[in-house]
């Protein structure tokens, strides 16, 4: 009798504790679910109005409006005509002298109140000048000025159609490829979008704090898009608690390389602008706002290699022991982490291109340009998310392998029950 008690503990226990390590995940991602919903809660924006910055107002305070244009002539003369920026029908005027030259357009207005009407460009060329073409279609900005007559200049070029196709095959590649899990990819990617968009966004415009919106938000999107992607199972829990242990360990270092170096980013023209026009937004915030954020996608991609890569060693081998299963992923792991920091870096240096190739012709010692804040938000960034990514491959790695491989399920002794058996 004690001898089939003995035997049906044995079977029951590795079970047991399976389910107990399961339940453990399952109820540390719930408690961090609700934790998530009630930051949300907590750091959702205020409906108050922000006044439009001047950069981007019309002359009447409010947003720029832009119309759609096609060019339709272009040609080199005398710049000053009365009719340059003014909708018209016919023929622009002549301009009152010919003093200088430049390069002139009219433009077709095919959207808004003066639609079916013309109006003239007048562009001196130099660089960064538009070098407009018969046939391109173009976005003119459309204002009023002090006298209460609408004018329109160059906007930028209308990029909605190209960029409509661009997506739309990307979309379809995917799906072919990955089938219904590409579906459910893209399906997160939209959540993704949203969630920075209708809360990350609107959130760090309210003035909240940087640190707790941005772990809300990545913490939202991890949620969405591991488990719309990858399904609901034990594999992509393990993946997902890995992820999110990952991302605070990034905000933290990120937090502390920033006071460490006293990166300031208004090395960078977009911050130097929301300094000055949304003075109430914290552009250190926002700088490690942007680290969190950027973390996510190559720490996704890690641990949810790992996480496939500790259940599928474990389903094709049952009698490896944990310790061998743990090793074998993180041989895996170990070459994911190599070429994932490649990637990582060189798509930093890359965004950084630019601004490297006027530091080359600067004449400054090198060690002059990686120390700048310029360089130096690139050089920390690329650090702070190899130490999250390098991390995140043994935690998520352990995570999964409790999970595929309960303790007391593959020991030794139970590996060579035949034997015993037999004997």
């Amino acid at each position: 009798m004690s001898h089939g008690h003995g035997h049906g503990h044995g079977h029951d226990g590795p079970l047991h504790i399976g389910a107990t390590a399961a339940r453990v995940v399952v109820g540390i991602l719930t408690v961090v679910g609700l934790a998530v919903l009630v930051g949300v809660i907590a750091l959702w924006p205020d409906k108050a109005n922000i006044d439009i910055p001047l950069p981007f107002q019309n002359s009447d305070g409010g947003s720029v409006v832009t119309e759609a244009g096609t060019v339709t002539l272009q040609d080199i003369g005398a710049c000053g005509s009365v009719s340059a920026g003014r909708p018209f029908v016919g023929e622009p005027a002549p301009p009152a002298n010919t003093s200088y030259q430049c390069q002139r357009s009219i433009v077709d207005i095919e959207s808004g109140p003066n639609a079916g009407t013309q109006t003239l460009l007048e562009i001196i060329p130099g660089a960064g000048q538009p070098d407009l073409r018969v046939g391109e279609h173009i976005r003119l900005l459309r204002q009023t000025d002090p006298t209460g007559a609408t004018q329109y200049s160059f906007e930028d070029y209308s990029r909605g159609l190209p960029l409509t196709l661009i997506v739309v095959i990307f979309a379809v590649v995917i799906i072919a490829v990955a089938r219904w899990r590409g579906l459910r990819a893209l399906l997160g990617l939209v959540v993704a979008f949203g969630v920075v968009v209708g809360f990350l966004l609107p959130a760090l415009l309210d003035g909240k704090p940087a640190i707790p919106v941005a772990l809300v938000s990545g913490a939202v999107i991890l949620y969405a898009v591991l488990y719309l992607a990858h399904g609901v199972s034990l594999r992509t829990s393990s993946a997902l608690l890995g992820t999110l242990a990952a991302m605070v360990l990034a905000a933290v270092l990120s937090y502390l390389s920033i006071e460490l170096t006293q990166l300031t980013g208004l090395s960078e023209e977009q911050n130097t602008n929301v300094q000055t026009y949304i003075q109430h937004v914290d552009i250190t915030g926002l700088l490690l706002a942007g680290f969190i954020i950027g973390s996510l996608g190559v720490l996704n991609d890690v641990t949810i290699t790992q996480a496939s890569s500790a259940f599928e060693l474990a389903q094709l081998d049952k009698g490896a022991t944990r310790r061998q299963v743990f090793a074998g992923s993180m041989r895996v792991g170990r070459d994911h982490i190599a070429s994932t920091v490649y990637t990582l870096v060189l798509a930093y240096a890359g965004g950084a291109l630019p601004l490297l190739l006027l530091f080359s012709v600067s004449g400054r010692p090198l060690g002059d340009v990686l120390v700048g804040d310029a360089v130096a938000i690139e050089i920390v960034r690329s650090a702070v998310g190899g130490i999250a990514l390098a991390l995140s491959v043994p935690l998520t790695t352990a995570i999964a392998v409790l999970l595929a491989r309960p303790p007391g399920s593959s020991t030794p002794a139970a590996a060579t029950g035949g034997r015993h058996s037999k004997r």
